[in-house]
C-alpha cells in the first residue's frame, strides 16, 4: 500500500509544462509577424542600397571604389544571412505552432 501512494499522488498531480513551451506560448507568431520581419528587411536593404550609391557617387578612384563596393557587398551578405536565419526561424516557430494540437483538459499526455 504505502509503496502505490507516491505513484497515486504523481499521477494526481498536474502537470506542469516546461519553461520553454511557456515563452512559446506567450509569444504567438504568425503571418503579420513574418510580413513584418520581411518590411524590416527590405526597409535596411534599401537604405543601405542608398548610402551606397551615395558613397560610391563621391568617389573619384578606382582603387576607393572597389573598396566601397567590397564593403557594401559583405554588410548586404552579412544583413541577408541574418534576416534569413530570422525569418527562417519565424517560420519553423508558426508551423511548430500551427501544427501543435490542443490539449483537451480531460486528456492526459502520452510521453511514454
Amino acid at each position: 500500500m504505502v509503496a502505490k501512494a507516491p505513484r497515486l499522488a504523481e499521477a494526481a498531480a498536474p502537470e506542469t509544462p516546461p519553461a520553454a513551451a511557456k515563452t512559446e506560448t506567450t509569444t504567438p507568431v504568425g503571418l503579420q509577424t513574418i510580413a513584418s520581419a520581411y518590411r524590416d528587411y527590405t526597409r535596411k536593404s534599401l537604405e543601405d542600397a542608398q548610402s551606397y550609391v551615395e558613397k560610391l557617387s563621391s568617389v573619384r578612384s578606382l582603387d576607393k571604389a572597389m573598396e566601397v563596393q567590397t564593403e557594401f557587398a559583405k554588410q548586404a551578405y552579412e544583413t541577408f544571412a541574418a534576416d534569413s536565419r530570422k525569418i527562417r526561424d519565424l517560420y519553423g516557430e508558426f508551423f511548430k505552432q500551427s501544427m501543435r494540437l490542443p490539449m483537451l483538459p480531460f486528456e492526459r499526455r502520452r510521453d511514454r
